[in-house]
């Protein structure tokens, strides 16, 4: 049997990163945990590689990822020496409603999902410019005599409201099923059905509001591939739309879920981007954007531009507290928990709990998961400046509020607050907690 042939392609890339067969294998393994799918892989199988092997097709987008993280740009199948796919052949991008369709029931059927690294983050992903959307309509009419009005659009925005109530109260892994569903079952043949054009900008609009929710529900669950391609499918029908509001507020979602992850180049990047498509920005929206700008900014340690922008947000933020509420939920407290990051990000640990403290002053009740997660982060905060006790009893809230909420970061944080206390459990407050925390944590997070 003959040999393959030497993939040339990988071995260039390989060369350029400057990695050892060992560090690349890591990298990779790495991405497979990231993505929910543990690999052992060891340097022989990336010899193998090189040599012209071909790697499983699942692992071949962790391989693209890996060297797109490394080497700042986007990998291609083709590039790196791999089978090219169809849709990469042809040049041509699945329809924006037929990729929408094909989302939701993804996100329906959870056996499809583990496949081709579906809940991998991508900081090689391209995401459309607003010159490059807006307007764009495609004929996605399929013939059929259904047609809409603007109370069916009406209906789509409040259902969207109604889940992103259920998401915020009880959690994301409650409310994303029925928010891919409804994608699937109804917004998608809205999406074809026939309509007078102002009514068809609506619906397109009202959908990639639900798009965009759906892809943040995504993020609760770490699901985070998927839920990049939520974003994407919302930015393309708030081009077409010309919903410039959604458009923004997707880039800026993205953002906070790249420095959520620590991609701070990127969370940079789309932070940046969503600013500058709103130029006519009202203050609310000035005070949403600048906020995630500014924590991006000192993930990547430019206290500079970090404390420019959390100045600019502050004073837009007092702007609009004194003007009728027009935009979304972005208030005093999402303030003073940026404020809180920022001051973490460059090293003002004692700083970033008084604003973190402040935010959970101004935060409402209903904001179930949100406690979680930063009180959470405030718990963690507090024993890292040595106040274990003030730890425990911060903790012993977010003991409170956990029940009550279905939420994959929730789980993550509950998962972590059992790791933090461990060695203190000589401490009788300490050993009550992890008691108490027992009680309430699903079995499969106390054998992380």
């Amino acid at each position: 049997m003959a040999s393959p042939d030497l993939n040339q392609g990988l071995e260039r890339l390989y060369r350029e990163t400057g990695w050892t067969l060992r560090q690349f294998a890591q990298e990779i393994n790495r991405l497979g945990t990231e993505r929910g799918t543990p690999l052992r892989y060891r340097e022989p199988s990336v010899h193998q590689w090189l040599k012209g092997h071909l790697p499983k097709e699942s692992v071949r987008p962790l391989i693209l990822e890996a060297l797109a993280r490394k080497l700042s740009r986007p990998i291609t199948n083709s590039e790196a020496g791999f089978p090219v796919s169809p849709v990469e052949e042809s040049g041509a991008l699945p329809s924006t409603v037929e990729g929408l369709l094909d989302l939701g029931r993804q996100d329906m059927d959870p056996s499809r999902r583990s496949v081709l690294g579906i809940g991998l983050f991508s900081v090689a992903l391209t995401v459309p410019n607003w010159p490059d959307v807006v307007g764009r309509i495609e004929a996605v009419q399929t013939g059929k005599t259904q047609r809409i009005g603007l109370s069916d659009v009406q209906s789509v925005i409040a259902m969207t409201e109604r889940l992103s109530d259920i998401d915020d109260q009880f959690g994301g892994r409650t409310a994303r099923p029925m928010a891919a569903a409804y994608l699937v079952n109804t917004v998608a043949p809205y999406l074809r059905a026939d309509a007078p054009e102002s009514v068809r900008k609506a619906m397109m609009a009202a959908a990639s509001d639900l798009s965009y929710l759906t892809g943040y529900m995504a993020v609760d669950e770490g699901i985070h591939g998927m839920a990049q391609r939520y974003y994407l499918k919302a930015l393309e029908l708030a081009g077409a739309s010309e919903d410039h509001l959604t458009y923004c507020t997707t880039l800026r979602g993205m953002s906070v879920q790249a420095v959520d992850l620590g991609h701070g180049a990127e969370a940079v990047r789309l932070a940046d981007a969503a600013a500058a498509a709103s130029p006519q920005a009202g203050p609310r929206m000035r005070a949403f954007l600048a906020g995630q700008q500014a924590h991006a900014a000192a993930q990547e340690g430019n206290s500079r531009i970090a404390l420019q922008r959390i100045k600019e947000a502050e004073v837009a933020m007092n702007k609009a507290e004194s003007q009728p509420k027009t935009f979304g939920s972005y208030n005093p407290s999402s303030l003073a928990y940026h404020m809180g990051q920022v001051r973490y990000e460059l090293g003002d640990v004692a700083g970033s709990i008084a604003s973190l403290k402040e935010s959970d002053k101004l935060r409402p009740s209903t904001f179930r998961r949100t406690s979680v997660r930063y009180l959470s982060m405030l718990a963690e905060r507090q024993l890292e400046v040595g106040h274990l006790e003030t730890a425990c009893e911060t903790w012993g809230r977010v003991l409170e509020i956990y029940p009550l909420v279905q939420s994959g970061q929730c789980d993550r944080n509950i998962a972590a607050l059992h790791s933090r206390i461990r060695p203190y459990l000589k401490n009788h407050t300490a050993r009550d907690l992890s008691e108490r925390a027992r009680l309430v944590t699903p079995p499969n997070l106390l054998t992380q």
